[in-house]
């Protein structure tokens, strides 16, 4: 395996950890406004993620790192073509962030009220944005030796919306047993019931995604050049399967996990398609960008590996350990931790 593969693989690792982790409380922060019908819910809710979103975004700021050591050029010309879109992500986040922390920092309404939509809208826009970026990136982007010869409208086509509501959708399932499983009472038990309502719209939209990724992107040559390889997907669907098994029974921990899983077997199936390209384009074939082609020396790709194997452990074991940590599941009126 060279260097490259190895960090194609990490890169991906990196970018499935985001989606997993920040994914829950993306849709968490969807569901939030609507979802919560007291104050004393709207406060159980925002503690269940306040310990834990901004470690989550770590991934994400790690996801763009290795992206920017180990494959300088794609990172250069993904902000370039895609800077809007990443610009309207960042500015979201920023948002969000700045929401949770200042929601609970003054009594009144139309406070509350400017914070809680701070935090709908923080959490919606990434969730969409990102799918849009992944399904344009899967179907080629417009660029050529000359340059890129897109818009951000032009990012709206039906393929970018579909992967952008299939992000959606699968966050908000996700948030919705993250909330189901970490809060009690009522609020808790209205989230298991919003799972179980999402769910059919999420086969819906996973099953449109799937009928035009053979159509409209190249994912499938992999998959035709090593059949073993559509063990990825199969289990993809057998996980989305598991979440309404396990919601329907009132396991909320157990769906949550199949979430997780279908989030990220999802991700990597849409990975497994694109290798070797990272930025392939539609235009000119010629002119993607690859693995091979657009990766740092193989002395930073050496340095970059030992400094992962030391310091990646570190961040699973941190978060591990605050997950562990804030696992007692929260009621209405509980007091810990009630900065959010």
């Amino acid at each position: 395996m060279t260097l490259q593969i190895l960090w194609f693989i990490l890169w991906g690792v990196l970018w499935i950890g985001y989606f997993v982790l920040d994914g829950f409380d993306l849709g968490t922060g969807m569901l939030y406004p609507f979802l919560a019908k007291t104050e004393s819910e709207r406060s159980s809710v925002r503690r269940s993620i306040g310990p834990v979103w901004d470690g989550n975004e770590v991934w994400l700021l790690t996801a763009g790192g290795a992206t920017f050591a180990a494959f300088p050029a794609v990172y250069a010309s993904m902000f370039s073509f895609l800077y809007t879109a990443l610009l309207l992500v960042l500015f979201s986040l920023i948002i969000r962030g700045v929401s949770l922390e200042f929601r609970s920092k003054a009594p009144g309404t139309v406070w509350a009220r400017m914070w809680d939509a701070g935090i709908f809208l923080g959490s919606a826009l990434p969730a969409l944005l990102f799918g849009v970026a992944f399904g344009n990136i899967f179907r080629g982007l417009p660029f050529d030796a000359s340059g890129y010869h897109g818009s951000l409208l032009a990012l709206l086509n039906p393929y970018g919306l579909i992967t952008g509501l299939l992000f959606l959708d699968l966050f908000l399932v996700h948030g919705a047993l993250w909330i189901a499983m970490r809060v009690e009472g009522e609020a808790g038990e209205r989230a298991l019931r919003t799972a179980n309502r999402f769910w059919p719209g999420l086969v819906v939209v996973a099953a449109g995604f799937l009928a035009l990724t053979p159509r409209l992107t190249g994912l499938e040559d992999n998959y035709e050049a090593a059949p073993y390889l559509a063990v990825v997907p199969l289990l993809a669907a057998a996980s989305l399967v598991m979440i309404k098994v396990y919601a329907a029974k009132k396991r909320p921990g157990k769906a949550f996990l199949a979430s997780a899983l279908t989030i990220g077997l999802t991700v990597a199936t849409g990975l497994i398609g694109l290798y070797p390209n990272m930025l392939p384009s539609r235009t000119d074939p010629a002119a993607s960008l690859t693995i091979f082609n657009s990766s740092s020396t193989p002395l930073t790709l050496k340095i970059m590996t030992i400094v992962a194997l030391i310091f990646v452990p570190v961040v699973i074991a941190y978060q591990a350990w605050v997950y562990r940590v804030f696992r007692k599941k929260i009621a209405p009126d509980d007091p810990s931790y009630d900065v959010y």
